[in-house]
């Protein structure tokens, strides 16, 4: 198995990158195309002791920055990683594709050079997130803000190909984020989604508020691509400020220093619970290819996670169960 890896992708490429890279290839069985300028790459790789027939460099010239458009890149910029490593996933004996850089960038050049699924008309980025009782898979969460109703099922049976075989969840029950618990709720948008999820989708429970996205009702949560990212993002800040809380009010007295440092195993629990870090990266789902989106602040450890995602994304064949789920 080959996975392209974005090696100048991210806040902190190509540290991270690489050290997340040599990580996975001795832990994984796996091996690596770093795709980025070359001698910056190879600066990076000469830091670690690594296997070396496990990890190759292609060289790419160009580097994307975080606000670049995203169709500048594909017209501008068409030696940049992010799209000569998509390239690479049309070429025999590559299997996937990982960056954690510009998802505009990502999103459109797979898009582009890709192609879309038979069955599916946009991408969605899905994301593993925790719950009281295990996870759920999230999606849309930033790659089609203005979807029409019909892409939303093609979401849900997406999710339930992801779930079923990556997650190892049997039966998935699909939820539709929504204002409301009853059928009618919503604007007409809402209701027709919910209306063709209920038609289309195996598992569809109905709608879910977001006060229940974390509490472990659904195991598919659908949305729009704009109400997604504002749920990963608001749960990301208040994870972030929770703690910063925690520490200052921990700090006021000895007693909850003392209660703290019995509770640490427990505090380190929860900071584990919301960790991205975690749970890798968010595979775009509807190209006909597998290509995983990590964090921009990707840490080592979050790289090497998303590329254990991704390979068991490969070994599902997750694009044919895709195609499958969609035309059934």
């Amino acid at each position: 198995m080959r996975i392209v890896v974005d090696a100048m992708g991210g806040d902190h490429a190509p540290a991270n990158v690489v050290a997340g890279v040599v990580d996975a290839v001795k832990q994984f069985p796996v091996t690596i195309t770093l795709v980025g300028v070359e001698d910056r790459v190879r600066a990076e790789l000469h830091k670690f002791s690594y296997p070396k027939d496990r990890i190759e460099v292609h060289h790419a010239s160009e580097v994307v920055d975080m606000d670049d458009s995203p169709m500048d890149v594909i017209r501008k910029k068409k030696d940049c990683s992010i799209v000569v490593g998509v390239n690479l996933l049309k070429q025999p004996g590559y299997d996937a594709f990982v960056s954690a850089g510009n998802t505009g960038a990502v999103v459109a050049a797979s898009t582009f050079y890709l192609k879309m699924i038979d069955g599916v008309d946009r991408p969605g980025i899905g994301l593993v997130i925790p719950q009281v009782t295990g996870t759920a898979f999230l999606i849309d969460v930033g790659a089609n803000a203005e979807p029409k109703p019909e892409h939303l099922y093609q979401y849900g049976h997406m999710a339930r190909a992801y779930m079923q075989g990556v997650m190892g969840v049997e039966s998935p029950r699909v939820g539709l984020v929504n204002i409301g618990q009853e059928e009618g709720k919503g604007s007409s948008f809402d209701k027709q989604a919910y209306q063709l999820l209920q038609e289309k989708v195996p598992g569809f429970i109905g709608n879910l508020e977001p006060n229940h996205i974390f509490a472990g009702k659904a195991d598919c949560i659908v949305c729009t691509g704009f109400v997604g990212n504002v749920i990963i993002k608001l749960a990301e800040g208040l994870m972030e400020s929770t703690g910063i809380v925690l520490k200052r009010e921990i700090k006021k007295n000895p007693f909850s220093i003392l209660g703290a440092l019995l509770m640490m195993g427990a505090l380190k629990g929860v900071k584990k619970y919301g960790d991205y870090s975690e749970y890798g990266g968010a595979p775009l789902l509807g190209v006909n290819g597998i290509v995983m989106k990590s964090h921009g602040r990707s840490s080592p450890k979050a790289i090497k996670n998303a590329i254990r995602a991704t390979i068991r994304q490969v070994e599902y064949k997750i694009i044919d169960k895709m195609r499958t789920a969609v035309v059934s």
